[in-house]
């Protein structure tokens, strides 16, 4: 991130782009098409029926890179539109960039000893098969829940804190697969291992800034939802 400074409709999405090159990402999750010239902001979010206030949230958030809660959080978007970004979101990991990296990886190290690219691969497998519980956890029971809440249904069977405490961490298996090619890998290193070591550490931050959406923005809105 580079600018730091908070970002408003009246802002070209270009600029917000080019400056803060990552929220490329965040626009593609909230499903907004490039291709937008000129065009500002909230005039963009419009165009591609996207809750502009939800989409500026999110992206000054980031921006701003500071783990605590949000003042008023559930005045500042709409719970359906970051629904949708967490879901588009959770598409992203685990139907292109999870898998692709795997492909990238198996590339890498098939050159090295058989048992070195087993253990290397059985770490990558159970890294994502981590991320894929935490997810699916999301959408098949969180998700349903807060649309339950938003239509007025009966949620005294669920709360957002037994999600707050199954939410842990999922980083310390990527960080296991970062340290055995780091400290590890028998051999000398090659473009496309280097380019597979970049992928993962781009990949562990995505993840991360992920988890502080959910964090900082998705569960403190629930709980004002559960209050009200």
């Amino acid at each position: 991130m580079y600018k730091k400074e908070k970002y408003r409709e009246t802002d070209k999405m270009s600029d917000l782009i080019c400056d803060n090159y990552p929220m490329v990402l965040v626009m593609n999750r909230f499903g907004i098409a490039l291709g937008f010239e000129e065009r500002n902001i909230g005039e963009v979010c419009r165009q591609n029926g996207v809750d502009t206030c939800t989409f500026l949230t999110v992206v000054n958030f980031l921006i701003e890179a500071k783990a605590a809660p949000v003042e008023n959080v559930g005045k500042c978007f709409s719970m359906e539109a970051l629904i949708t970004y967490l879901h588009n979101a959770h598409d992203y990991f685990l139907k292109f960039r999870l898998p692709g990296l795997r492909s990238k990886l198996t590339e890498a190290i098939e050159d090295c000893p058989a048992d070195v690219a087993f253990v290397i691969t059985k770490f990558f497998d159970e890294y994502v098969d981590e991320v894929n519980k935490h997810m699916m956890y999301e959408e098949k029971t969180v998700f349903p829940y807060v649309r339950g809440l938003l239509k007025g249904k009966d949620g005294s069977k669920y709360n957002i804190s037994i999600f707050r405490k199954r939410h842990d961490q999922i980083e310390m298996k990527i960080i296991e697969l970062k340290n055995l090619l780091l400290k590890y890998y028998p051999g000398k290193g090659n473009n496309l291992l280097n380019s597979v070591l970049f992928d993962i550490f781009a990949t562990e931050q995505d993840l991360s800034t992920h988890n502080l959406v959910e964090d900082y923005l998705f569960i403190p809105a629930i709980l004002e939802l559960e209050k009200r």
